[in-house]
């Protein structure tokens, strides 16, 4: 038996498949414009990889969950990132998740979610804010970031995704480094998070999930705005799907 979660961001989909109890998959793909679309990709990949769907038990979670017709169930992605979480880290602790839309604040006590908040429905100190930011500027987010740990401080005073795009090519324009640019940009939303984390609350432990777990440099900088050690791990990106398949083992 398989138990699969279906994690549908607005950018980015992650899958996760336990076999029996044992993890035996991750896999992602971009969403792209359609979320049903992105779904019949997951589908097609998870036969190839030999996983019957009439032999799975399959969650989705996400922005996208609804657009799943084979899941047994959806719910939503607070619950299932905060489940995730705790089976990776193994104890309670405050969630950032940077998504492609959204930024989201997650408290975990006694393995169970206990409160949230999300930011409101704007691009900005988001990854989506980051990619553009990062393509205005010709490098990849990895880079911009590696950038940002040699450079000074530059205040991005928009924090509108548009007037903020506006801002870095006037910046550029005037010969503005670029890594102090960079500093700019990750401290807008570095900034923007700890904003967020002072309005919620913030327990000792702080685990990053989402893709901008994987970069090194975003976790030092965040780290230091925050004044406390963010942990992550190479598969928080899956946090999400993770807790999905665990929640269809239950």
């Amino acid at each position: 038996m398989f138990y699969i979660g279906i994690d549908i961001g607005s950018t980015a989909s992650k899958v996760t498949v336990f076999e029996k109890d044992s993890l035996k998959l991750n896999f992602t793909m971009p969403t792209g414009w359609s979320s049903v679309e992105t779904s019949k990709n997951i589908k097609d990949k998870l036969e190839d990889e030999g996983i019957k769907l009439e032999d799975s038990v399959i969650v989705a979670t996400g922005y996208g969950r609804v657009a799943v017709p084979y899941a047994n169930k959806t719910i939503t992605e607070i619950t299932c990132h905060g489940k995730g979480t705790y089976y990776l880290l193994g104890k309670d602790c405050t969630v950032i998740d940077i998504g492609g839309q959204d930024t989201k604040i997650i408290t975990i006590k006694n393995g169970k979610v206990i409160n949230f908040t999300m930011n409101d429905k704007c691009a900005a100190g988001t990854g989506r804010f980051l990619e553009l930011m990062a393509n205005t500027l010709g490098v990849s987010i990895g880079e911009l970031g590696n950038l940002a740990l040699k450079g000074e401080n530059i205040n991005i005073t928009n924090m509108c995704t548009v007037f903020a795009e506006s801002e870095v090519i006037s910046l550029i324009g005037s010969g503005a480094k670029r890594e102090d640019i960079s500093r700019g940009v990750i401290n807008s939303i570095t900034g923007r998070v700890y904003s967020m984390l002072n309005k919620h609350g913030v327990t000792d432990t702080v685990f990053l999930t989402g893709g901008l777990c994987e970069v090194v440099s975003f976790v030092e900088l965040l780290s230091e705005k925050i004044n406390n050690k963010v942990e992550t791990d190479p598969l928080a990106r899956y946090a999400g799907s993770i807790g999905a398949a665990l929640l269809a083992m239950e």
